[in-house]
């Protein structure tokens, strides 16, 4: 142990670069329980902590809330006429989604495209506002135009 301390006292010289890497450490600080004292406590309490919010999430769930949803999504699911249609639908657009990430990812992957594409999006953000934010009759005009690409979405002929 005296030597273990004496050779933690040597000075250590600068002289060479890895000279600080291999310098012997003292055992108090390897050993776990002088670093901290309750490591595994405070580890459980927070463990208690999480356990004890989920169980007072779980509680104030209200079920009857649940059911009314799952059985209206039942029902908007019998009403469904083209059930297939709606599946092949659904697939497509999340192979779309995963087909746009993985395209994405190649073109970052590009070294200056990003910075240019960059450039581009902050350029149409400016002739965006500029065109429709700026003034308000361009405002009015565009909250025309939203409303109606929504009606022609939705099909209301309000």
């Amino acid at each position: 142990m005296l030597a273990t301390a004496a050779a933690a006292l040597r000075p250590v010289p600068l002289r060479r670069p890895g000279a600080l890497l291999r310098a012997p450490v003292p055992r108090s600080l390897l050993d776990s329980r002088g670093a901290a004292p309750f490591p595994r406590r405070t580890a459980s309490l927070k463990i208690s902590q999480l356990q004890l919010t989920a169980a007072r999430f779980s509680k104030e769930s209200d079920s009857a809330e649940d059911d009314e949803l799952l059985s209206e999504l039942r029902e908007k699911w019998d009403a469904m006429e083209n059930k297939p249609s709606l599946l092949l639908y659904g697939g497509g657009a999340i192979f779309a989604l995963w087909i746009s990430f993985v395209v994405v990812r190649a073109l970052d992957s590009v070294p200056l495209l990003p910075g240019l594409l960059e450039l581009v999006g902050l350029g149409y953000s400016g002739w965006f506002v500029y065109r429709y934010l700026l003034f308000q009759e361009n405002r009015k005009e565009l909250a025309n135009n939203f409303d109606a690409l929504k009606k022609r979405i939705t099909g209301d002929d309000e």
